[in-house]
């Protein structure tokens, strides 16, 4: 049989790789999912057998008859073809639905890897045309912009000086493949990209698609829907995985990316690891307890541990190559005096000659024998690490014999910066002995590495709920005149107090910046932020930065409509407080907030919490000027657009003019981390994205071209426009939504979102507590269910009705067209909610109102929303002038129009299943048919939650 990747010409596949547009730019693509689909095909006759094929096929038949059906406005058709597979859905057994299910997921499983792929290809194809420097939100092109518009060379690094971005990693269930698949799934993404690495014998190529074939073979053989919840430790693990997957190798060249950048743009020359340091990194596995009881102050204890030991044997393994690699000897270039000197001093604590503690081995090799020592201090930092509970991944890297006293007598690292000096060392001795070139291939990275890393890793945030630290604290203080705490308390307010002295323990050791911040959930005044700080003390914590201490900041988190236009005002009287100045002076006065899209979207609606949480974002920085405080907001981002999710680049750069200090955490989550962290290629261009998109909203070079489009000034009429457009919206939203509690029983009835325990995607429970009212619901469960239902409620619902109503006015729909092609948050706004739009499905979501029992609720409810979806896309498209959804964006209408049929399917079996559950077929073959369609259909729209 012929390969399936053989081209007929070399020559015409290169020219594949290398094209800019049309045609052959995609074929690529197309010949991946192609190939893949054909052997995905092959294993499924082999595992499942012709019978399982072929329903396979007459369910992907007749979902693409319904859909011509549709697209010619057949209904009839449409209704007849959707029945017949209904039937068909409706006569299988629950164990070959969960098969038919995996078949379906399985092709967009192999089809997202290949997308996946395909985006690398073209970034590589941008860097071989020249073309990377003309794109927007590259550094080389937003660089290149700035000199255009006459920023000098000198302004152009103070703003890359202010910038750090600090991506923080959750775990906010919305990822549901499980981490065994993941490794699998990377496994193929290698042997795709493979591929690409033209010319390939045939040989070769017959053993690739050999061992995709395999891997497709070994993916079909394991269960994709965990059997259990994960644990805690489970997430710590996986977030840990993306250091090796790609962070710790992405940094060195993201760093070498900006001095490039800065050499074509200004001629300037910077040695790559003397660059500004522009990125930390930070995580809430094991810290974010707001909700989740699972997360104990052990667990916490142990995630900083397991962190720390991540990040050192991944040290060890470097000096290792360095070891192995620098062997340059003293009878060819000499050593420096000091590195000289601190070998000698180092040998000198064995208390045995030097000749006798590495014998014949590295002989005249001082550097090799320098490098030994540090991995000595290093190898006994990782078992002073493994003393504190938590059990290291692996063992450490041994030293041979002889070589092992010196773990036993050098002292460990107590600071990043002994490393660093160690390291520092080394580097000075290499420069100065002609040895520049080996210092900056084999010592600057790991140099560059510790800067970013540290001896933590990475920062771990600490989240409750303002709620719990009010309860604790009244308990605590209860009998305010006596000498120590009460007696007694409960189990809530002691878990409260020992995190406290757990944080208190971790900086008492080598690493205290690896805890800084405490994020308040639901903060709401000044006594919110007050409160963290009398718990810290009453749980003997330090809360004022000293030394190398950066002490423990509380961050207010703004999470409600309410609460954000609250924010400036209680940030105010907060900072007017001469005993919270006195804290903030210890923090060199910067002040943390941070802004919750995901619950104010859910409280208010998509276009109410876009336009609260950026007023909040402007009023907080007027407020921190007039006070003397340096802010930085922390984003709490989803993946989804119902979430705050969307393009990253676009939405940094939608940011107010004049509001933003080049610092900001944001977090990621749940699938965005394996889209944006699965692999180098992708991490690094992502990360180049968030700074060069801070870059770009920082010195503005749009503003400073007479010429200029996508400034960021916000005209006055703009302003006015959505205040009204933001009050209609929301007035709306409340009535409809908050006010109406039918649609709840609606959301509970019509989407899967209480199947949630069976996908078992995250340690962290849906609901804060038992209630049933919408503001106890999380956002992650509220915005999931919608998606799977193919509504997607929380990106649109009331954009229409105040879109509409706004445009009723003479010159409105001007003004709004106005600002569709000028200011940058509203283009973030619409581009977000068309892409939210062309991803409702009616027709699916008419499929799911039918689980919704009462039958007068249930077509009120679903009526509304026919309506309302109908109002907006008819606005949208008035306001972008376009005639259809997503017609800017052919590559994801195309997208979505190929997903379809394929994703048709699984919601097909979906609702038969949870029909079948809710007429007393409560079984464990249904649950798991749910949990898979659950999976499959994430997979199908990429998107969960």
């Amino acid at each position: 049989m012929a390969l399936l990747w053989n081209p007929e010409s070399w020559s015409q596949r290169l020219a594949e790789l290398e094209a800019r547009s049309g045609e052959l730019k995609e074929a690529p693509l197309r010949r991946d999912v192609r190939s893949l689909g054909t052997l995905l095909g092959e294993v499924l006759r082999e595992q499942a057998g012709e019978d399982l094929f072929a329903h396979v096929e007459a369910l992907r038949q007749g979902t693409i008859r319904r859909r011509d059906a549709e697209a010619r406005g057949d209904e009839k058709e449409a209704a007849r073809q959707g029945a017949k597979a209904l039937e068909l859905v409706h006569s299988l057994p629950a164990a070959r639905a969960i098969l038919l299910t995996r078949a379906f997921a399985f092709y967009f499983e192999l089809i997202n890897l290949a997308e996946t792929n395909h985006r690398k290809r073209r970034r590589i194809a941008l860097q071989l045309s020249g073309a990377q420097g003309r794109q927007r939100g590259s550094l080389i092109g937003t660089l290149s912009e700035m000199r255009r518009v006459g920023i000098s060379a000198e302004e152009a690094m103070d703003w890359l000086r202010r910038i750090l971005i600090v991506p923080v990693f959750t775990a906010h269930p919305t990822e549901v493949a499980r981490r065994s698949v993941m490794f699998k799934r990377r496994r193929i993404g290698e042997f795709l990209a493979t591929l690409d690495r033209i010319p390939v014998p045939e040989q070769d190529l017959a053993r690739l698609e050999e061992a995709i074939r395999a891997e497709i073979t070994s993916l079909w053989q394991t269960d994709e829907v965990r059997s259990r919840r994960p644990t805690v430790y489970d997430e710590v693990k996986m977030g840990l995985d993306y250091y090796d997957v790609s962070i710790f190798e992405t940094l060195w060249g993201l760093y070498r990316e900006i001095s490039e950048a800065l050499r074509a743009a200004y001629g300037l020359n910077s040695e790559v690891h003397e660059l500004p340091q522009v990125l930390r990194f930070g995580s809430w596995i094991g810290g974010d307890r707001d909700g989740n009881p699972f997360v104990t102050p052990e667990v916490t204890r142990d995630a900083i541990q397991l962190a720390r030991g991540h990040l050192l044997l991944y040290y060890q393994a470097r000096l290792d190559d360095i070891i192995d690699l620098l062997t340059t000897s003293a009878q060819q270039r000499p050593v420096s005096t000091e590195l000289r000197t601190r070998l000698d001093a180092y040998v000198a604590l064995v208390h045995t000659p030097e000749a006798q503690v590495f014998g014949a081995q590295y002989e005249f090799e001082y550097y090799r024998r320098f490098i030994i020592c540090v991995k000595a201090r290093i190898q006994r930092t990782l078992e002073q690490t493994g003393k504190h509970g938590a059990t290291l991944p692996v063992m450490p890297y041994t030293l041979a014999q002889g070589q092992d006293k010196l773990a036993q007598v050098l002292p460990e690292y107590c600071s990043v910066e002994e490393f660093l000096d160690d390291l520092e060392t080394l580097r000075v001795s290499l420069a100065a002995n002609a040895g520049l070139r080996i210092a900056r291939t084999l010592i600057d990275p790991l140099i560059l590495q510790v800067r970013t890393f540290g001896l933590h890793l990475h920062t771990l945030d600490i989240r409750q709920h303002a709620r719990v630290h009010a309860a604790a604290l009244q308990e605590a203080i209860s009998d305010t005149i006596a000498p120590m705490l009460p007696s007694g308390m409960s189990a809530e307010t002691t878990s409260v107090l020992e995190t406290f002295r757990v944080v208190a323990e971790i900086k008492q050791g080598c690493s205290p910046e690896a805890i800084r911040h405490y994020v308040i959930s639901g903060a709401s005044c000044v006594e919110d932020v007050l409160a963290v700080v009398r718990l810290a003390r009453l749980g003997g914590a330090t809360v004022e930065g000293a030394g190398r201490d950066p002490g423990l900041m509380p961050v207010p988190l703004f999470e409600s409509i309410e609460d954000l236009r609250q924010a400036p005002a209680i940030c105010r009287e907060l900072w007017s407080r001469p005993d919270y100045r006195k804290l903030m002076a210890s923090w060199d006065n910067w002040q943390e907030v941070m802004l919750g899209y995901s619950d104010s979207n859910k409280d208010g609606g998509m276009l109410t919490s876009t336009w609260e949480i950026f007023r909040a974002h402007r009023d907080l920085h007027v407020v921190a000027r007039e006070c003397g405080v340096k802010l930085r907001l922390f984003h709490g981002r989803g993946g989804t657009v119902g979430r705050g999710g969307g393009p990253t680049h676009r939405a940094i750069f939608a940011q107010p003019m004049d509001a933003f200090e080049g610092q900001l955490r944001i977090t990621e989550q749940g699938e965005v981390l394996n889209f944006k962290y699965a692999d180098e290629v992708l991490a690094e261009r992502n990360l180049e994205l968030m700074i060069a998109a801070s870059l770009d909203a920082l010195a503005r070079p749009n503003a400073r071209d007479p010429e200029g489009h996508f400034t960021g000034v916000l005209k006055p009429e703009w302003e006015a426009a959505l205040d009204e457009l933001s009050a209609i919206s929301f007035g709306f939203y409340r009535k409809h939504i908050l006010d109406d509690p039918d649609v709840v029983t609606y959301f509970e009835q019509s989407t899967p979102v209480a199947e949630l325990e069976h996908a078992k995607i995250g340690s962290r429970p849906a609901r804060r507590n038992k209630s049933p009212k919408l503001s106890d619901l999380r956002a992650i469960p509220w915005v999931f269910g919608w998606t799977q239902s193919r509504l997607l409620v929380p990106a649109w619902f009331g954009v229409g009705f105040a879109f509409e109503e706004f445009t009723a006015k003479p010159n409105a729909l001007e003004n709004l067209q106005e600002m569709a092609r000028e200011f940058p948050l509203f283009i973030d706004l619409l581009r977000n909610v068309e892409m939210a739009l062309g991803k409702v499905d009616l027709a699916t979501a008419r499929l799911y109102s039918g689980l919704v029992t009462d039958t007068k609720l249930r077509e009120r409810i679903f009526d509304m929303f026919e309506a309302e979806f109908h109002r907006t896309v008819r606005a949208v498209l008035a306001i972008t002038q376009q005639k259809e959804l997503l017609e800017s964006n052919g590559v994801l209408a195309h997208s979505i129009r190929l997903r379809n049929p394929y994703v048709d399917p699984m919601h097909l079996i979906q609702v038969d299943m949870l029909r079948r559950k809710r007429a007393g077929e409560d079984t464990p073959e249904v649950n798991r048919a749910i949990a898979a369609t659950i999976s499959g259909i994430s997979a199908g729209l990429r998107n969960t939650g």
